[in-house]
């Protein structure tokens, strides 16, 4: 019955959306071209394929949303293309009985532990500056076919959501998670006791997320602000992750700047690799940013990361400005030494009409002491014509040179076209 959730979901909305409002969307042509190389000295050209579709249909309240690509390879032909992903494709009605929205359907999830997209049901109910939000779906099939997952139980996604905003200058939020993840089956060579080769069906069990999250926001409109997040992992029992940022405007134009986080590894329930001992990490970090002007800002940090009994130190300083940005970044310790600086910078011209970009960056780094330094260096170029409000053209270029990639050139070339259509219904 479950595979024919989408047909019966199509048949039933023909009637809700016959005539239409309106219809509004984008499509996007992409073509990338990059070179791999198989071995040192052999190399594969590659053109990939990518068109999207995102595309709306309204009427009233109701909606149905979908979001889709169509790729492949114009010049290597690869064993999987032409492959069609389904991102989105769900129904919404919002404001029902001036309370309440729904999803049903492929649809995007969004939280601090688990992101991506699953197929389910959400209702959010909005109601005197409180908000509740429940879902309950299951993971998509692989290279998100339209399809459903064949073993929901074992690939099932639930989870709630409170927020309320009705304290002044403050948000606060509680919310639970459960996702199961069931890796597919493979084959493998496999040695026995004689040491003879045999194909081995692995056959993994179902793993597992189930977190609770807490996060507020303050913000006193006088030069405070505050944002914190805290996950609790309730498999294993102890805290996931405590996130603390902020700023304050001691004098004006001058804001100082405070991070803090304390992070477990997160390891799914019932993983091979929870048998490893991961080590938490702590990190602090300080700084400040002064608007010289309205379109010039310098700013500097300096964080510490604390392992088990390492610790690693990062630097940055930089300016941003309204024809671009120049930082430098430097680390040294556990982590790897690394030097670093990057400039971009990009401008309209023509009421928009042509917006070139550039952006370089070079790297000097090694991960121990003892090893020999490595350089990276990289280059991006990108130009976006826009002729008219619903049509753009963008062209970019890319290069990096490295240990590993030297010389490596790659090629976007990407059509935009936006269309929103307000039909006469009669």
């Amino acid at each position: 019955m479950k595979k024919y959730l989408y047909t019966f979901l199509f048949i039933l909305l023909v009637p809700v959306f016959s005539p239409a409002q309106n219809i509004n969307g984008r499509i996007t042509s992409m073509f990338y071209s990059f070179q791999r190389y198989d071995s040192p000295g052999s190399s594969t050209k590659y053109i990939r394929n990518y068109d999207m579709l995102s595309l709306n249909v309204n009427k009233n309240n109701y909606s149905l949303r979908t979001l889709f690509n169509y790729e492949t390879d114009f010049s290597y032909q690869q064993t999987y293309d032409p492959r069609v992903r389904f991102y989105n494709l769900y129904f919404e009605g919002r404001n029902l009985f001036n309370v309440a929205t729904i999803k049903l359907g492929r649809q995007p999830i969004i939280n601090s532990i688990s992101g991506g997209v699953f197929d389910g049901a959400t209702v959010k109910v909005n109601c005197l500056d409180i908000q509740f939000t429940g879902y309950y779906g299951a993971n998509v099939p692989a290279y998100q076919k339209l399809e459903l997952t064949k073993n929901w139980s074992n690939n099932d996604i639930y989870g709630a959501k409170f927020t309320t905003s009705k304290w002044t200058n403050l948000f606060f939020g509680l919310s639970y998670l459960h996702k199961n993840y069931k890796p597919s089956d493979y084959a493998a060579l496999r040695l026995d006791s004689l040491l003879n080769p045999y194909t081995a069906i692995i056959k993994r069990d179902a793993s597992k997320f189930d977190f609770v999250s807490a996060e507020a926001s303050f913000d006193n409109q006088k030069g405070l602000s505050l944002d914190t997040r805290y996950n609790f992992d309730l498999n294993y029992v102890k805290t996931s992750l405590f996130e603390l940022q902020g700023r304050y405007e001691a004098i004006q134009n001058l804001g100082l700047l405070f991070y803090y986080n304390y992070r477990e590894p997160m390891l799914k329930y019932n993983t091979v690799l929870s048998v490893f001992d991961g080590q938490n990490s702590q990190e602090f970090e300080v700084g400040a940013d002064y608007r010289i002007s309205s379109t010039f800002t310098v700013l500097a940090k300096v964080g510490d990361v604390q392992y088990n009994d390492k610790t690693s130190q990062r630097i940055s300083v930089g300016c941003n400005t309204t024809y671009g940005s120049i930082f430098y970044r430097k680390n040294l310790g556990y982590a790897g030494e690394l030097d670093a600086i990057s400039v971009s910078t990009g401008y309209s011209f023509m009421e928009g009409l042509l917006t070139p970009s550039l952006g370089a960056a070079y790297t000097h780094y090694k991960l121990n002491p003892e090893d020999k330094t490595q350089n990276l260096a990289t280059f991006l170029g990108n130009v976006n014509v826009r002729p008219w409000r619903m049509l753009s053209f963008d062209l970019q270029g890319q290069f990096l040179n490295n240990q590993l990639y030297k010389r490596d050139f790659r090629f976007m070339f990407k059509i935009n076209y936006w269309f929103n259509t307000n039909l006469n219904v009669m």
